[in-house]
């Protein structure tokens, strides 16, 4: 039979005619009938836990994904500045930081004494 040439040797297969909504519900509470209650409890958690995962992996998706608002402080200077002004404003600027950079160390020294630390 393999022998022959030309299209294939068994003809289509018929497929099985649909069954009718009745007959599913019937086969359903059927199948239902034997399950245990072990059997469900078991069946609830093995659809219940992927799902959950699931969930919680789209809802962690979505959140703190926008970063949030930033504001940006830009100084407008004239463009005719002297070097000699750029300098002034830069040691200003310098001094400042300088000085805040003191009382942080100052108010960190102050935490430190309250608990004993020795720098």
């Amino acid at each position: 039979m393999a022998l022959r040439s030309g299209g294939h040797y068994l003809g289509a297969m018929p497929l099985p005619r649909p069954a009718p909504p009745r007959v599913l519900l019937q086969d359903l509470r059927a199948f239902m009938a034997e399950r245990t209650r072990h059997q469900w409890i078991a069946a609830f958690f093995a659809v219940f836990m992927p799902a959950a995962i699931l969930v919680l992996f789209v809802v962690d998706g979505r959140t703190n994904i926008d970063p949030g608002e930033q504001v940006i402080f830009v100084e407008s200077w004239s463009g005719s500045r002297t070097d000699a002004e750029i300098r002034a404003a830069q040691q200003v600027r310098q001094r400042e930081r300088e000085r805040a950079e003191a009382e942080r160390r100052r108010q960190w020294k102050a935490v430190g004494d309250r608990l004993g630390i020795d720098p």
